[in-house]
């Protein structure tokens, strides 16, 4: 990778976080009700060589979307600029940052559009600083806010989208509360959404909080709403579980899937490039193809130049798409 087109990442706070609580991730004790299924939800540089041991097995090819968050790409670039890239390296959408700024916001949908990438989605960038499961109203008001303009940029975009992180479980909020707290917020939301016809994405992330796909199914069905669904990140929940049991268990609540691989190591672990971590890539193919996915994966990884990013993109064709 050529490290000197390596962009200041605009998650990097949301990277930070997922480090600082790797180790309490896998302990929350469960304080709320039944965790059944419930109603609501239908319950089904340069390139680097590939490990041969990683390519996936079968001839069938899955109907997928290959994108990458537009993180990626260098910010020293134009518009324009990054969105060639990611059309160059082989990719069909991108997910974009919340981006308040209007004139931005246009810019970016004008050179996407002049490549015919689309913005499939909208990462949102409050929820970390100021998540919904806060109990100051000023945190969570700002949190709403920022959800209000990452609805409307997806509108304008013509994303279907907004990933939204739905609460953070720390020494002052207790899983019960992110629970009960961030329902109340998103419930608030979803007369926007629904008005906007944009779902919101509730991912799965190392904020103690939806640690099993259980939790996940139940969290998201009491919402008993078309317009909240499943943002499922192959790579988060390696910690704690494994993709493939996700990906069954989640079924059609999935709306849009984040790929990254997790490696362990004798001293922790590392994010890796995909098929160089312990993600059974077989595996999550099958999964998805068992479900009928057929919508977008969006690598979320290291920015790097054109030739990185195609490495990146012919990975997900081996590992995922069933090309080579």
């Amino acid at each position: 990778m050529n490290k000197s087109l390596e962009p200041a990442h605009p998650s990097a706070s949301r990277r930070e976080f997922l480090r600082s609580s790797a180790i309490a991730a896998c302990s929350a004790g469960l304080g709320f009700g039944s965790l059944g299924f419930g109603d609501g939800v239908e319950v089904l540089g340069s390139a680097l060589a590939l490990p041969a041991g990683n390519s996936t097995a079968g001839p069938a090819k899955l109907s997928l979307k290959k994108g990458l968050v537009l993180s990626m790409v260098s910010t020293r670039l134009s518009f324009a600029d990054r969105f060639k890239v990611v059309r160059d390296a082989g990719f069909d959408v991108v997910q974009a940052p919340t981006t308040p700024d209007e004139r931005s916001a246009e810019e970016m949908k004008k050179a996407a559009d002049a490549v015919n990438i689309r913005i499939d989605s909208v990462m949102n960038m409050d929820h970390w600083q100021y998540p919904l499961s806060s109990s100051d109203p000023a945190v969570v008001e700002k949190s709403l806010a920022g959800m209000r303009t990452s609805l409307h940029n997806a509108k304008l975009w013509g994303s279907d989208v907004v990933l939204l992180v739905p609460a953070v479980v720390d020494q002052r909020t207790s899983y019960r509360d992110a629970w009960t707290r961030s329902q109340k917020e998103i419930r608030k939301l979803i007369p926007l959404a629904r008005d906007l016809r944009i779902v919101i994405g509730i991912e799965e992330v190392w904020n103690k909080f939806l640690l099993s796909p259980l939790e996940m199914n139940a969290y998201v069905s009491e919402f008993r709403s078309p317009w909240v669904k499943t943002w499922f990140d192959v790579g988060n929940v390696m910690l704690y579980g494994y993709p493939q049991d996700w990906i069954r268990t989640l079924g059609k609540s999935i709306v849009k899937v984040h790929l990254k691989d997790f490696k362990r190591k004798q001293d922790g672990y590392s994010w890796v490039n995909l098929g160089d971590g312990d993600v059974d890539w077989p595996a999550v193919r099958d999964a998805f193809a068992e479900i009928g996915y057929s919508g977008s994966v969006i690598a979320e990884l290291t920015g790097g130049d054109e030739a990185y990013l195609r490495d990146v993109s012919n990975r997900i064709d081996r590992l995922l798409v069933g090309s080579t």
